[in-house]
């Protein structure tokens, strides 16, 4: 089992926004952060980015924040993107997460992060999940690989 870290729990009120790093937020089964504007029941309700994935951006000399990608969580310590859909993701909060996609295509085919870099990583590096059981998640809790 592969086990990491959360280092940040972020939210944005309306969709096409940067989130904020809130440092704790409320997993709600089938729906996903209590208070994001992509929670609902669809298989998209959590998106998570490895902090790896975040500091390869960094190198561009870009000054990021988590968030900036309309990330949920960022994790450290797993590779989040040779996760196979299905994988189950237990949080020591309890919360249980299941993969239900890797990437996703940008907003619009021109993001501001690969105006300026060239490339972005959410669409290969960030993955989706749908909550199987709630719980609160704060900054800091583990993240494990179960299956």
């Amino acid at each position: 089992m592969y086990k990491g870290e959360i280092l940040a729990v972020c939210l944005s009120a309306r969709k096409g926004e940067k989130k904020k790093d809130m440092g704790r937020g409320f997993l709600e089964v089938d729906s996903g952060l209590k208070g994001d504007a992509h929670s609902g029941p669809w298989h998209r309700q959590v998106s998570l980015l490895a902090l790896e994935s975040i500091d390869k951006m960094k190198k561009h000399g870009l000054d990021l924040e988590y968030g900036d990608f309309a990330e949920n969580l960022v994790v450290k310590g797993i590779e989040l993107d040779k996760l196979p859909v299905g994988t189950i993701l237990n949080l020591g909060s309890g919360a249980v997460l299941e993969v239900t996609q890797i990437g996703k295509d940008c907003h619009n085919s021109e993001c501001a992060i690969k105006q300026q870099t060239g490339e972005c990583v959410m669409p290969l590096e960030g993955i989706f999940a749908k909550v199987l059981n709630g719980g609160l998640v704060s900054a800091g809790d583990t993240i494990e690989v179960v299956k």
